[in-house]
């Protein structure tokens, strides 16, 4: 195991700047997920740290060692793609063992941590089959295996689990989940999936534009969210964002309704974020008219897609209330005590500040 540090690191194709001025510390053991949108910079950050990408400036230290100029195979870290690229002529047992043949391992040596990784991703049988004769799922495992067997400081995995079906993208975020508590080592995860993020995180690194929007555990970066940004990124549905007026103490918002806001100094124009739990169908410190548009049914939960008279979409959750349907006016309550407040800026309004 070791830990990551990201020293003011900069990646620039000529005039495009791809990564600027990051600064970031993965911890010994930690399993971190670079979140964010496509073209943020999060796999070109993983492959500057898997010695695929030059850094342009700054430092890259793995083990209190500068490796900058290292070259992959010196780092100590091992990288699962999003494209599983296995041999197509090769039996899985020999896809798993290829880079130990060509370090020159002995065969008893190969055949043993070959066995290991097998077991520890429970594809024993499958050892003499090719890739065509896999699933997507076992094809994914192999890739894993491939780099269980060097036994890296470091696993990077790039999207691995784009290509699978929604089905086999849960199973094997369990699996993934499951394998970092076995094996205990550093993990670095990149994916455009908040869900995958929240899910198997210690540590989430949200990016935007090749910077750090916020990083922190889950619910930290759920539940207090320092911007716009991450606070619309981070949850399923997103969170709803509703215009107000931030006056003397209140939020006035355009269909009449009026939030306290106690601490926070006047600010004009701002949005109020609300996740969509943080609604009540009785009660609250104020009201909203929401017209249902769609309702989607999970069972035990349900949301609710609407629209406010004065034209914003909303997306409220509600339980054991399953005689709600698309056309019904519904009334919705709000918590000011789970209310947001962004500034037009974009950034966090909290009290004191």
């Amino acid at each position: 195991m070791a830990s990551v540090t990201l020293s003011n690191v900069s990646k620039s194709y000529g005039a495009f700047e791809v990564i600027d001025n990051l600064n970031l510390t993965v911890d010994d053991g930690a399993f971190t997920v670079f979140v964010g949108p496509s073209g943020c910079g999060k796999s070109t950050l993983l492959r500057m740290i898997a010695g695929l990408e030059p850094l342009t400036k700054g430092d890259l230290i793995i083990d209190g060692k500068r490796v900058n100029d290292a070259d992959p195979i010196e780092r100590g870290v091992a990288m699962v793609f999003q494209n599983y690229a296995l041999y197509p002529h090769m039996s899985v047992e020999q896809n798993i063992g290829f880079s130990l043949r060509m370090a020159g391992l002995s065969k008893p040596d190969i055949e043993a941590r070959v066995a290991a990784a097998a077991q520890t991703l429970q594809i024993e049988p499958l050892l003499k089959r090719k890739p065509a004769q896999l699933s997507g799922g076992q094809r994914q495992r192999v890739a894993i295996g491939r780099a269980i067997v060097r036994d890296p400081e470091v696993f990077l995995f790039d999207e691995p689990l784009s290509n699978l079906d929604a089905e086999l993208r849960v199973s094997m975020r369990v699996e993934i989940a499951k394998l970092h508590n076995k094996l205990g080592s550093t993990m670095i995860y990149v994916t455009h999936d908040q869900t995958e993020a929240m899910t198997l995180a210690d540590k989430i690194v949200v990016m935007r534009d090749g910077k750090i929007a916020q990083s922190g555990t889950p619910d930290e970066l759920y539940d207090n969210p320092d911007n716009l940004f991450v606070a619309g990124f981070i949850g399923s549905p997103r969170m709803n964002f509703l215009r107000a007026e931030l006056t003397q103490g209140s939020l006035k918002l355009p269909s009449g309704a009026v939030l306290t806001a106690a601490g926070l100094a006047d600010a004009g124009d701002v949005l109020v974020g609300l996740r969509p739990e943080h609604f009540v169908l009785e009660g609250g410190d104020a009201s909203l008219m929401v017209k249902v548009d769609v309702v989607e049914n999970l069972g035990g939960t349900r949301y609710l897609y609407g629209t406010t008279g004065s034209g914003e979409t909303l997306v409220v959750e509600v339980r054991d209330r399953p005689g709600i349907k698309a056309g019904d006016n519904v009334q919705v309550g709000i918590n000011a005590a789970r209310s947001m407040v962004f500034a037009a800026s974009g950034q966090r309004l909290r009290p004191g500040h």
